[in-house]
């Protein structure tokens, strides 16, 4: 059993810059990454690193926000620059260990004046 805590969620003006942070309890983690869901929207990949360690971005993130990870600390992190309004969303950390895969609770970013 694997459990996921997000950190680092808010409200930030547009063009500011936020990070979030995730800690994965458990072992034998393959993949982490985060993904977002907006309100009435489906849940849509931010970053997620691969088995190999290879990062790969959704479209909205590409350039603006980049993933990191400490494969020692079962940790990923997510910084986000220029965020912009459409940004808001809740951000869900994610990791696939063995055959099964396992989500955090959630964190809310709103991006806002």
């Amino acid at each position: 059993q694997v459990q996921l805590v997000e950190s680092g969620g808010g409200l930030v003006q547009p063009g500011g810059s936020l990070r979030l942070s995730c800690a994965a309890s458990g072992s034998e983690i393959s993949t982490m990454g985060w993904f977002r869901q907006a309100p009435g929207r489906q849940r849509d990949l931010v970053g997620i690193f691969n088995i190999r360690g290879t990062p790969t971005y959704g479209d909205s993130a590409k350039g603006r926000f980049t993933i990191s990870r400490d494969n020692a600390k079962n940790t990923i992190d997510l910084q986000m620059s220029n965020l912009k309004p459409e940004d808001t969303a809740v951000y869900y950390c994610y990791c696939r260990a063995n055959i099964y895969q396992y989500w955090g609770r959630g964190t809310q970013v709103t991006v806002s004046s």
